[in-house]
């Protein structure tokens, strides 16, 4: 399909990325990793003919078709969301505009034997065929389908675009990219603005596309279910395996670890071939030995060892002063915009040093209350602020805020006080942002770095509280790991609003999630949530699918009894599920040592012993928990 040859891209007089090679296949599920700024979205332009390179070929087969998602898109206003979305189909909507005058013209006329009017049967019949070759019957179903799986409801689709934030607008490109039928999708970061219902349901769509994928993203998790493939920019190189990006990861440290292995035994070949060639030269009549030693030593390849860019931002996130024991006091909460309820008497009480993460389908309002506990909005009810607490505040757009014409020293030189002024050089060079990269525009940094620069910019004022929307938007996967670290290290209370499940998971002890103005509390990490979100969902439907059963009627009594039953049986129910919580995220644990350091682990003769015993415990107690969760439903 695709086949890229020693591509190079310079700025500056500086390579990006020198005489890279790799091809593209149908069925290919690439994901595009490396560090912000490596050159990933760059490398997408590229093959999509939106950016010229210096050196290098690319060849195409003959009429592919490649779809594009950008992560910056010009929006044109005044269509509907079908209007938009119907907007991939140019040809077939093409047809229907002939077919509509051809039908409006043989209406018209009356005479059926004329040369003309067979024409236009002719062109009918023609156009007809056109249509039902392109798919001109199904293609509205599908878009309002695929809409629908992007979070859309049918209410949505007569609205202008206009009216919708920019993700969801993102959400109708992608629509628009998804209905085209491309041979190859080029995606760039697509679940930034995709809640986790919307990411679950963009997957299975992927995993059933015929054609080609190549997709930068730094959700780990999205790209271990996608993709069969990993190309990782680093330092100017490439590194292509066969493999999604957990595996990737492990086979490309053993193949480093072989090349130190190699290079080791390497050197020490070469230290006795010139200890030798120095004590052939000292004898005259060894000198031909030691002149066929050296030229065997010149014709040596020396092995090199894969160099990784290795550096990391260095964030904690210290707390200012020690706040009251109720952090946040919520209650009977309302929230409108203009005549659209967004939510309806909330109640929430936050206690210091919990975590915890708000989740839900966009536009459900939890960017909405994490503004209103910042003090950005108005509201109707009580938001009641605990004694001493300071908050820190990262907005979804927050990278938005910063004035482009500014370099990145002079953004954090601003907003810094007489007391951490002297400080700044030291807090951006923990942020990656070192030497003459304080003096870069902020308007030529990548989106991760701008991230960055925000987040540094928010250590300026003191906070004991911290409140983050959407943190992990455009963060490399190295970095998302470095701050999600620095959260679990933080001793203050974190509200965080994420969709990402790789970075949320053990990150919080409660979940909510904000459904239909409400919000329900889960007590777990987003693997718990999901499983129980999953479970609600069943039972949902199977309530739907139970609403004609006639219900027994019981006595006050016999009522009492069931009522303490089903009590006895829920608190069974908690603790086993509190017990399952455990062992799950003990088996994560194991399993992430396993992906770092295999040989490691199986030195440990105990390691597996123990890893399995607590799979099979796991597995002895899930089993337990679907009785009882079954008896429950029975009473």
């Amino acid at each position: 399909m695709l086949n890229a040859h020693n591509i190079t891209v310079s700025f500056s007089g500086e390579d990006l990325f020198s005489g890279i090679s790799f091809k593209l296949v149908a069925g290919d599920r690439i994901g595009l990793v490396g560090k912000n700024g490596a050159g990933k979205s760059t490398l997408l332009k590229i093959i999509a003919g939106e950016q010229e390179y210096d050196k290098g070929t690319i060849a195409l087969e003959k009429e592919l078709k490649i779809g594009y998602l950008k992560q910056d898109i010009e929006f044109v206003g005044g269509k509907t969301v079908l209007e938009e979305s119907y907007q991939a189909f140019k040809e077939i909507v093409a047809i229907e505009q002939k077919l509509e005058q051809v039908n409006k013209e043989l209406a018209e006329r009356t005479d059926y034997e004329s040369a003309y009017y067979l024409d236009l049967m002719h062109k009918l019949d023609d156009y007809s065929h056109q249509y039902e070759l392109l798919g001109g019957y199904n293609y509205q179903g599908e878009t309002e389908k695929i809409l629908k799986g992007l979070g859309f409801k049918t209410e949505d689709f007569n609205q202008l675009t206009d009216t919708f934030s920019g993700g969801w607008r993102m959400r109708i490109e992608l629509a628009k990219l998804l209905l085209q039928k491309n041979d190859i999708l080029l995606l760039d970061e697509p679940t930034n603005h995709l809640d986790i219902e919307s990411i679950i349901w963009f997957e299975n769509f992927l995993k059933n596309y015929s054609g080609a994928i190549m997709t930068v993203s730094h959700d780990r998790m999205f790209l271990d279910n996608i993709t069969n493939r990993t190309i990782e920019i680093s330092l100017g190189k490439i590194y292509d395996f066969k493999k999604p990006y957990s595996q990737y990861l492990v086979l490309r440290g053993e193949i480093k670890e072989k090349q130190l292995q190699s290079q080791k035994n390497q050197e020490k070949e070469i230290q006795r071939t010139e200890q030798l060639i120095n004590k052939f030269r000292a004898k005259a009549n060894k000198a031909s030995m030691a002149q066929s030693l050296i030229k065997k030593l010149n014709k040596i390849e020396r092995i090199e060892v894969d160099t990784d860019d290795n550096a990391v931002m260095n964030v904690r996130f210290p707390i200012s002063v020690q706040p009251g024991k109720v952090v946040f006091e919520i209650e009977n909460l309302s929230k409108n915009y203009d005549n659209k309820k967004v939510l309806n008497k909330v109640n929430l009480l936050i206690e210091r040093g919990t975590k915890l993460a708000f989740v839900g389908q966009n536009g459900q309002g939890k960017t909405t209350l994490a503004k209103i506990m910042v003090g950005e909005l108005e509201y109707q009810g009580k938001c009641k602020k605990g004694h001493n607490v300071q908050i820190g505040y990262f907005a979804q757009n927050q990278a938005e805020y910063l004035d482009g014409e500014k370099t990145v020293l002079q953004t954090m030189e601003d907003a810094a006080n007489d007391t951490n002024r002297i400080k700044v050089r030291d807090m951006l060079g923990a942020f990656l942002f070192g030497g003459d990269a304080v003096d870069k525009k902020v308007k030529v940094l990548s989106g991760g770095e701008r991230n960055r620069l925000a987040i540094c910019k928010m250590l300026l004022q003191p906070f004991n509280v911290l409140v983050m929307d959407e943190p992990t938007n455009h963060l490399d996967i190295a970095s998302k790991n470095v701050l999600k670290k620095a959260l679990l290290d933080f001793e203050g209370t974190l509200i965080v609003v994420s969709h990402d499940r790789d970075f949320l998971q053990d990150l919080t002890e409660k979940v909510y999630e904000f459904k239909d103005r409400k919000i329900k509390e889960y007590l777990g990490d987003i693997n718990y949530y999901l499983e129980r979100h999953n479970l609600d969902n069943m039972r949902e439907a199977e309530k739907k699918l139970n609403l004609k059963k006639v219900t027994k009627t019981i006595s006050s009594d016999e009522k009492k009894e069931l009522d303490k039953q089903k009590r006895l049986l829920q608190k069974e129910i908690n603790k086993i599920e509190n017990k399952i919580s455990k062992l799950e995220k003990e088996i994560k644990k194991a399993d992430l040592k396993i992906a770092e350091d295999y040989e490691a682990v199986s030195k440990d003769a105990t390691f597996f012993d123990n890893y399995n015993k607590t799979k099979k415990e796991l597995k002895t107690i899930e089993n337990t928990w679907e009785e009882l969760i079954e008896k429950l439903e029975e009473l």
